[in-house]
């Protein structure tokens, strides 16, 4: 699986690209067909703490999944945004089970 890291307003520094890439790659667990991943991070022009965006873009054939959080790291976010994306991962793989019964 590829996996590309974005920031917008901010420099991303290495450790939390790496941290990203090996969430990303628990999932490939759930479902072996990933193609790639884009992780989009960027910080919100706002007064409240929790300012920080994370989006993530999940590309598996005939499917494209898009999850975006705020929370008040990048790291809260891309936990949460893989919570809901192995969620939806499980749920193709049922229905691809279904289809071939």
């Amino acid at each position: 699986m590829r996996v590309n890291v974005q920031s917008v307003n901010f420099t991303v520094d290495q450790k939390l690209v790496n941290f990203t890439k090996k969430k990303l790659s628990k999932l490939e667990g759930h479902y072996n067909r990933i193609i790639s991943a884009n992780v989009f991070m960027k910080v919100q022009k706002t007064s409240t703490k929790e300012n920080k965006e994370t989006e993530i873009l999940l590309n598996i054939p005939g499917h494209e999944y898009v999850v975006k959080k705020t929370y008040k790291t990048f790291e809260e976010g891309v936990d949460q945004c893989l919570n809901m994306l192995e969620r939806k991962l499980e749920r193709t793989k049922d229905r691809k089970k279904l289809k071939l019964n």
